[in-house]
Parts: structure tokens; sequence; C-alpha cells
């Protein structure tokens, strides 16, 4: 292992730069393919169960008040609704979560170069929030704030990874140059969702 880093050590700048990039590009699409993109498909179950919770939810309220099991599946339903919904802010809650996940990024000893809200993707009950992310730090930091994000209560899906090395160096460690996507999700509220029925029931006519 002491002689592989010799090796590197004695490479050129440039050579070394680049073995380094090949390297870390490497282990950032394992991390991304094994442990953010499949992220995606857990999303989207929790979103279908926190709906479907919901749903259940109001249906048990319209019981006999005083059906005391009536009540108690009514409190199960709702403290469960609760918990999910937990992992998924409303409107008012967006700007502090992004401002968190920024903290998170100069916590972990990152210089954020570029942090752009993009406009939101609205589905039937919710709404993605994505975020344009760039960053400058070693691997090590970017490792742990990815680590961070995905520690976070509120659920946040970290997609289209990028590494770039500086042309020419003479900094140790080297700080590379990392853009990323970070997209969040949260509850539309009422009238969001009826407005968005409307135009479809419109889309449809025309």
């Amino acid at each position: 292992m002491n002689e592989l880093f010799d090796r590197i050590m004695d490479m050129p700048p440039r050579q070394r730069a680049l073995f380094l990039v090949g390297g870390v590009g490497a282990i950032f699409f394992l991390y991304a393919y094994f442990i953010y993109w499949p992220r995606s498909e857990a999303i989207a179950t929790k979103m279908i169960a926190v709906e479907q919770k919901r749903v259940e939810r109001d249906r048990k309220a319209v019981l006999v008040a005083n059906l005391e099991q009536a009540k108690k599946e009514v409190a199960d339903l709702k403290a469960a609704l609760n918990e999910a919904v937990a992992q998924l802010p409303d409107t008012k809650e967006i700007p502090d979560l992004l401002s968190n996940i920024s903290s998170v990024g100069r916590d972990a000893g990152l210089e954020i170069a570029q942090f752009r809200q993009r406009e939101e993707v609205l589905r039937d009950f919710y709404a993605e929030v994505p975020v344009e992310i760039r960053v400058r730090g070693t691997y090590f930091q970017v490792e742990g704030f990815f680590n961070d994000v995905s520690q976070l209560t509120r659920i946040v899906n970290v997609s289209d990874v990028g590494i770039k090395a500086p042309a020419s160096s003479s900094e140790e460690p080297i700080r590379l140059e990392t853009a990323l996507s970070a997209t969040t999700f949260r509850f539309l509220d009422e009238a969001e969702r009826e407005r968005i029925r409307k135009q479809r029931e419109k889309d449809k006519k025309s």
C-alpha cells in the first residue's frame, strides 16, 4: 500500500490529479448507484403510503365518535400520518430545509460556490423541489456532506453528481469541484391540488 502511495506521489502533478479524479469519480459513481439513486423508488413508495394513510385517516374520522375502537383507530392513523408527514415539509418549511442543507455543506468544510433553487415540479399531491449545488472541497469533505444529508429527517434525493479537479493546483490535499442536484419534496395544499385537478380536466377537454 505504501509503495502504491509513493508511486502516486511521484507522478507529475497533472497526471496525479487525473489519477485521483478517476479514482474519486469511480467511488462517487458506486456511491450514487448503490445508495442515492435507489432512494427515488423509496421516495415514491413513501409518497404513496402517506396519501393512503391520509385517505384512511379521513375515512376513520367520520365514524361514530363515541365508539372507543373507532377512536383508537383514528388516533393510530393520525400518529402514523404525522410520522410520515414529518419527512415531507410544507411550503413554509422549505426555506429552512434548504438553509439546513447549505449549513450541512459548510459544516463539512465545503465552500458553497452555488446554491440555486429551480422551478418546482408539481405532481398529484406533492411537489419536487430541485436545487442546483456546486461545492469545492476534498473528497472526504464531500463524502461527509453526502453522509450528513442522508441523515436528515426530511427526504433529500441527491443525483447528477459530477466531479472536476483543478487544471493545476499546488494544494494538498487537492480540492475538487463537485456539482450535484439535490431534490426534496413538499405536500401541496388543498388549493394547489384543486388547481392542478381543474387544469388537467381543462387539458383533457381541449
